[in-house]
């Protein structure tokens, strides 16, 4: 039981450094629109119905957003962008 408890411990740790290193690639490359970014390829995977990927990015989102408080965040531009790469899959 501990093997398989060390095992999943050892996979959360290495979902969670992918994360991290998405999110500094996207913050060198798109800086403030980092977060943008990352929600962009979140709605790509989820209307190819790539459910890994869209959590992936999702996650990156968050960690973009957490690593530095000066990468943009606006509703309104999300929602756009969002319809966008919706329409786009059509």
């Amino acid at each position: 039981m501990f093997g398989e408890i060390s095992r999943w411990i050892g996979y959360r740790r290495e979902l969670r450094r992918r994360w991290q290193e998405d999110a500094r690639r996207l913050l060198l490359a798109e800086e403030a629109n980092a977060y943008y970014e990352a929600q962009r390829r979140a709605t790509r995977s989820r209307v190819r119905h790539d459910r890994p990927g869209f959590y992936h990015w999702a996650k990156v989102a968050a960690e973009v957003a957490r690593l530095s408080p000066e990468v943009e965040m606006n509703i309104a531009t999300l929602r756009a962008i969002v319809s966008e790469e919706e329409r786009r899959s059509r």
